[in-house]
């Protein structure tokens, strides 16, 4: 990615990342991000290496890692000191809670339609929906 100004503001760089910047704040805070730079008058100033570890954080999140396992990742990369089998072994330990989830998803759905299936929708208040969560 080619930037013709490296120097960013957070609202800058909430724009070019797609990440809100309450959540860039966290983000440092939690020490995901690392601190960026002054300028003379106290304004933060983010550069390229910001964004891009904002841009891996963020698509991170949209596979449903978490802050956690990101952490993890990072550590790893920020060492310097990795095996693309360990990212590997990271990302399939991440798949099989993702693929755990999506089979309890699905019981759930499972169960939502069968509820709804043994309710007519009826004008009265006795609904069998009801019925079942109380029991």
């Amino acid at each position: 990615m080619k930037m013709a100004n490296t120097e960013l503001s957070r609202g800058s760089l909430a724009a070019r990342s797609g990440v809100n910047s309450e959540t860039i704040r966290y983000y440092e805070k939690i020490d995901l991000m690392p601190d960026p730079i002054r300028s003379s008058g106290g304004h933060r100033i983010y550069e390229l290496e910001h964004l891009k570890r904002l841009s891996f954080i963020r698509r991170s999140r949209e596979l449903g890692f978490t802050l956690r396992e990101i952490r993890g990742l990072l550590s790893l990369v920020d060492g310097g000191d990795y095996t693309c089998a360990e990212i590997r072994d990271r990302t399939l330990s991440h798949l099989d809670d993702v693929t755990k989830k999506i089979r309890d998803l699905q019981k759930m759905q499972s169960t939502l339609k069968s509820m709804a299936s043994k309710c007519n929708g009826g004008l009265a208040p006795d609904c069998p929906i009801v019925d079942t969560l109380f029991f």
